[in-house]
């Protein structure tokens, strides 16, 4: 039947970034859909401890500083201690940093770059090595943004590194497909999270945001899990490289 093609009764999943907000939705609807959940984050996500048990699922909770590359190996080795394999990594950790172009700082640039795309490979690369010495293939979903296909304003790091995101799946799905696993994105339009809380307090932008969306309001991180639940599922083995956007309407209009 169509519908247990959906089923991930028995899938691992390590989240990065999923202490709140889009990362807490992604990983909460994984976990219905029957996956563990390796959780990785800079703080303990205890709501989203609290919220993936409540249905049966086991949580492992990891800390790790996702600008600097030395925690990937033992996130890896973790998952594959606590539950045996990996099946599919969602690369949701990231930060925003705003400011006028012309003023821009370096460290505000690095330090966007470093978690947003630098951290995204590398434990894309780790995850993908563990794919290949099981065996089975895997699952990787990377997050992208409307600034992946965008400029966007005051944002420059941010978008350089979400348009990044969307040409490093491509690439790695152009060169992992041969060992089955799928490398695509969710593309986020504009969602009620803390990285857009001063968007949403600004009563003019807030105003010319929602205007432009079809649907007509702002997106909560349930519109992701769903999207997310598909990628990760092997009704998705066909779809590789590919970034999906999930706004609204947003890019439509």
């Amino acid at each position: 039947m169509i519908l247990d093609t959906f089923n991930l009764e028995g899938k691992v999943a390590i989240v990065t970034g999923c202490d709140t907000g889009l990362g807490q939705g992604m990983a909460l609807g994984l976990a219905q859909a029957g996956c563990d959940i390796v959780g990785v984050n800079i703080t303990e996500p205890a709501e989203t401890i609290e919220k993936v048990r409540a249905t049966g699922r086991k949580f492992v909770d990891i800390r790790a500083n996702l600008m600097k590359l030395d925690d990937i190996p033992t996130i890896v080795a973790s998952a594959v201690e606590a539950f045996g394999r990996v099946d599919i990594l969602v690369n949701n950790a990231g930060i925003i940093r705003r400011n006028d172009a012309i003023d821009f700082s370096e460290q505000d640039w690095d330090d966007v770059m470093n978690i947003n795309i630098k951290s995204v490979f590398f434990i894309s690369q780790a995850v993908a090595r563990q794919f290949i010495a099981q065996g089975n293939g895997g699952k990787i979903i990377n997050i992208a943004s409307m600034l992946s296909y965008q400029g966007g304003i005051r944002v420059p790091s941010y978008t350089a590194s979400k348009s990044g995101v969307m040409g490093i799946t491509r690439l790695m799905a152009n060169e992992w497909a041969q060992h089955g696993i799928n490398v695509n994105a969710l593309a986020p339009g504009y969602m009620a999270t803390n990285n857009t809380a001063a968007l949403r307090a600004d009563e003019d932008r807030s105003k010319e945001i929602l205007e432009r969306i079809p649907a007509g309001r702002w997106g909560k991180p349930a519109d992701l899990a769903g999207p997310c639940v598909f990628l990760a599922s092997s009704a998705a083995d066909y779809i590789n490289g590919y970034t999906v956007a999930v706004d609204g309407g947003w890019l439509a209009r």
